[in-house]
């Protein structure tokens, strides 16, 4: 059996969807808060267990059986989530998972100056020391895009710090890619990117947005701290501004730069690009 976590969420809920097209709905099952919201799945087939990553007894019921287990990441600001992380990955073990799968990030790596980076480095070591096969999914960024690039539609202008080139990548992809190595497709060991074929910056996304739209997009650099301040001016927390610029400064040094050929050859296909998402984005 193949277990998901995080199903009741875009990229667990998607990826219980492309497994659906690959393998018996009794061959999956997912792990959830709340299993009332993962109703539509049991309508299905699908095995529904409530599970948290808080509870390590629920864990280990919603966990019994499978030979597989996606750990989707957690991201509480506020909580252990290494700790977290862990309590996973020892439920999955003590159920007798022969491979456990942990949704990682792309850059994953000692000294990347991105907060998260360091729980997901942290996650990959507890995986290292477990007993059972292992696979990390770097995944490429896959956030929105406005989040990303800021109110360009409105201004005409990204205005954001120094960049650095990012392989910008399609959740919907990253879904699909990891359906196709849970359902026996393809096995992959260890740390490995699933990123879209081409990094870009956001000097690109001028370009991109100006073909796109038809007018001109400007590209901005702005200093750190008055990024930090125009943030804060709006409302959002200072917090959260810092954590965010910190995505911005790892991409200009490189840490997000390489993309890889995986997520390609387990769809069999061109993953969408830059272009693509932000095509799809003007359109809805």
């Amino acid at each position: 059996m193949i277990v998901v976590t995080g199903a009741t969420g875009g990229l667990g809920g998607a990826t219980v969807e492309h497994l659906l097209r690959r393998v018996p709905a009794d061959r999956i099952g997912v792990s959830v808060r709340d299993t009332a919201k993962a109703r539509h799945f049991a309508d299905r087939g699908v095995r529904v267990r409530q599970g948290s990553y808080e509870d390590p007894g629920a864990l280990l019921h919603s966990f019994a059986g499978a030979d597989q287990v996606l750990v989707v990441s957690g991201n509480d600001p506020a909580a252990d989530v290494v700790g977290l992380h862990r309590n996973a990955v020892e439920a999955a073990v003590a159920a007798g998972a022969r491979r456990v799968l942990y949704t990682s990030q792309h850059g994953a790596v000692p000294g990347n100056p991105y907060r998260p980076s360091d729980i997901h480095t942290a996650t990959e070591a507890i995986l290292g020391d477990s007993s059972v096969a292992w696979t990390a999914l770097r995944n490429g960024a896959y956030g929105p895009l406005d989040q990303v690039l800021g109110p360009w539609q409105r201004t005409g202008v990204i205005a954001q710090p120094a960049d650095g080139p990012v392989p910008y990548t399609d959740r919907a992809d990253i879904a699909e890619a990891t359906a196709v190595i849970l359902a026996g497709d393809r096995s992959v060991d260890g740390p490995v990117a699933l990123t879209a074929p081409t990094a870009v910056t956001f000097d690109d996304f001028a370009q991109i947005a100006s073909d796109l739209t038809g007018r001109t997009v400007k590209r901005i650099v702005l200093d750190d701290e008055q990024w930090v301040a125009d943030q804060t001016a709006i409302g959002v927390p200072e917090q959260a501004a810092r954590s965010m610029l910190t995505w911005y400064q790892a991409a200009r040094a490189g840490y997000f730069a390489e993309a890889g050929p995986l997520l390609a050859e387990l769809l069999g296909r061109e993953p969408r690009t830059a272009a693509d998402r932000l095509a799809a984005h003007l359109a809805t």
